[in-house]
């Protein structure tokens, strides 16, 4: 019997954004691009805060202390936008 196992890394290995989207690039070869209207604190932030990001909970999310923003991967994959604030 043959079984198929399919090799995901869903850490971070790439992050970069442009004026409408957030596309981060993950070690297993994928790449998620997500409209960056919805994270409110990544579209209001300048390209330099944008850019000034680095790897949190051990890869798997995406932290840019300048903004105090925190994504992961795993919503990201899901396609979850920012929760509405009240």
């Amino acid at each position: 019997m043959n079984i198929s196992v399919r090799i995901t890394d869903e850490r971070v290995a790439d992050v970069r954004c442009d004026s409408d989207s957030l596309v981060v690039d993950l070690m297993d070869g994928r790449t998620i691009s997500v409209p960056l209207a919805w994270y409110p604190r990544l579209l209001k932030a300048s390209p330099a805060q944008r850019g000034h990001w680095e790897p949190a909970g051990g890869g798997f999310g995406i932290h840019w202390p300048d903004i105090d923003e925190d994504l992961s991967t795993e919503g990201l994959l899901r396609g979850a936008p920012a929760h509405k604030s009240a």
